[in-house]
């Protein structure tokens, strides 16, 4: 049987993570949830200079004001990367030039939409070797999440996580809490043709209820607290945007790895 991976973090990678991501409003109000709050707060004003004593030339030239930078750069998140190829939940070679992160929930609409919409798309630079889709669920709306989570995991360990997931997320819709109980989700997989059995053993596994756990606090570690949150080659980025978008991002990143 295959075995769920757990990705490995440390607590002193995110904490540099998380000072690198306090940035100006700008990076702000363009990566939304992912910085606002937490991360906003770590930013500190600037201490301002040191006033002169009485004895001060009144002929010294005042210090020439520093205008504030009308952009700052995008923090690089490429460490957030698992590349791991025993990860389950993860579509496309290990190799691949640009990965890109996503933090979802199974309850999240906008989580669905973005399936629907973009990740079609994006499954076209998959197919060619060009990026790698890693899936991290945060679970943020609860015990139905969570349990979504561990089943797709669980389909991931018989080889039909993509499938599984499409489900969850069909049309564009998220599942009602009563089609997330457990009952529910064991008669998908029988749907899909998974070995029933086998299935929910996995699902209620410590295994996988570990590499859910993990995955969930990596977002969370990040401020990922709003969903769909992505890293697009190492740039965070939030919200279900147009497809345009993220077919742009991810040609970028092609790019800059040719360079």
């Amino acid at each position: 049987m295959a075995r769920a991976h757990r990705p490995e973090t440390t607590s002193s990678a995110t904490g540099g993570v998380l000072r690198r991501w306090a940035v100006p409003l700008g990076i702000v109000i363009a990566a939304a949830a992912l910085i606002i709050g937490v991360l906003w707060t770590q930013q500190r004003p600037s201490e301002p200079p040191a006033q002169g004593g009485a004895s001060s030339s009144s002929s010294a030239e005042a210090p020439a004001a520093v205008e504030n930078p009308e952009s700052v750069a995008a923090p690089d998140l490429s460490s957030e990367e698992g590349r791991d190829p025993d990860d389950l939940l993860a579509e496309g070679p290990a190799t691949a030039p640009v990965v890109l992160v996503v933090f979802s929930d199974y309850q999240c609409p906008y989580c669905a939409k973005w399936s629907d919409e973009t990740l079609p798309e994006l499954r076209e630079y998959v197919d060619r070797g060009e990026l790698r889709v890693e899936y991290r669920d945060v679970n943020i709306y609860g015990e139905d999440s969570e349990r979504a989570a561990r089943a797709s995991l669980a389909a991931a360990m018989q080889g039909k996580h993509a499938e599984y997931h499409a489900r969850l997320f069909a049309d564009g819709e998220i599942r009602s809490s009563g089609e997330l109980d457990q009952e529910s989700l064991v008669a998908l997989a029988e749907e899909l043709g998974l070995d029933a059995e086998q299935f929910e053993a996995d699902m209620d596994s410590e295994e996988v209820e570990a590499t859910i756990s993990e995955n969930a606090q990596q977002g969370i570690d990040l401020g990922a607290m709003s969903t769909p949150a992505f890293i697009v080659g190492g740039t965070p980025t939030v919200g279900a945007q147009p497809t345009e978008v993220f077919t742009q991002l991810v040609d970028e990143a092609l790019a800059e790895s040719e360079g």
